[in-house]
């Protein structure tokens, strides 16, 4: 093993019973960890971001969605179904139109937090 991985490991099996203890009583059931990483997964295509970021800025329709994507409608349609199963866009029909937002404000502010964290 070389010199930089034996500082991370630990010679004891716990140090600080009472932190483990405390942190240990905030820690969600094993299935919040996984619905979580499924959201976040949404989060993990390019596109789909894009998708978001534009509908943080205005209402779209998918026609007007497809040509700022610059992809095909189908696609536009494929990926609001995922966000929408994830409750992350919402729909409003207005005549033959359905218009698409954001679901809440809580994706506007994950959205917001990443690009903050990346332009740190």
């Amino acid at each position: 093993m070389a010199d930089e991985e034996r500082l991370e490991l630990c010679d004891c099996e716990c140090i600080h019973d009472d932190v483990v203890c405390a942190v240990n009583k905030t820690l969600q059931p094993a299935r919040e960890y996984e619905n979580l990483a499924a959201l976040l997964k949404l989060f993990a295509d390019a596109t789909r971001v894009k998708l978001l970021h534009a509908l943080e800025q205005h209402e779209l329709c998918v026609c007007d969605l497809a040509v700022l994507l610059g992809v095909t409608k189908s696609a536009v349609s494929h990926q609001l179904k995922l966000l929408r199963m994830s409750n992350l866009v919402k729909s409003r029909r207005e005549g033959q139109i359905v218009y698409y937002s954001l679901a809440d404000d809580h994706v506007r502010q994950i959205i917001d937090m990443g690009f903050e964290h990346l332009w740190e």
